[in-house]
């Protein structure tokens, strides 16, 4: 019904071959292989660590919500609240619940906040990072259409 993958901007894509040559400016002096080394182990490590970052994943399938490692059953989820970039940033601040789920991206402007209504479970809502707000609130109304 929805998915969507939080990847990580290109820009940062730069990271990994600054840490390699970093390393590798480092390992110099120890000589020229080593140095080499460096340079392909920093940028190896790096890209896994930008990739890892920027392979969360939001998905509506078989009536459950699945945010990065959260499987949560339209059932036990409330009303679903768009949000503009600046009110992203106020719930994702000020107005921050610490017992909240968060999937935060802050390269991503907007995102929907889902209340949850399972009274056995303390979070009060989910924060999720997203680019279509509305479309992944529409995914999780008809789901719960389905489910109901």
């Amino acid at each position: 019904m929805y998915d969507e993958r939080l990847t990580a901007p290109r820009i940062w894509w730069l990271l990994p071959v600054a840490l390699g040559l970093t390393l590798a400016l480092i390992l110099l002096r120890v000589g020229a292989v080593a140095a080499l080394v460096g340079l392909v182990v920093g940028i190896a490590a790096g890209a896994a660590a930008v990739s890892s970052y920027g392979s969360a994943r939001i998905r509506v399938v078989q009536g459950s919500l699945v945010a990065g490692q959260a499987r949560i059953p339209v059932g036990a989820l409330g009303e679903a609240h768009p949000l503009t970039p600046v009110e992203a940033v106020a719930w994702r601040g000020v107005k921050a619940d610490p017992r909240a789920f968060m999937l935060l991206r802050s390269y991503v402007p907007t995102a929907l906040r889902v209340e949850v209504t399972d009274p056995a479970d303390p979070t009060p809502y989910l924060y999720l990072s997203t680019r279509s707000p509305e479309r992944l609130a529409a995914a999780l109304a008809e789901a719960r259409r389905r489910t109901a």
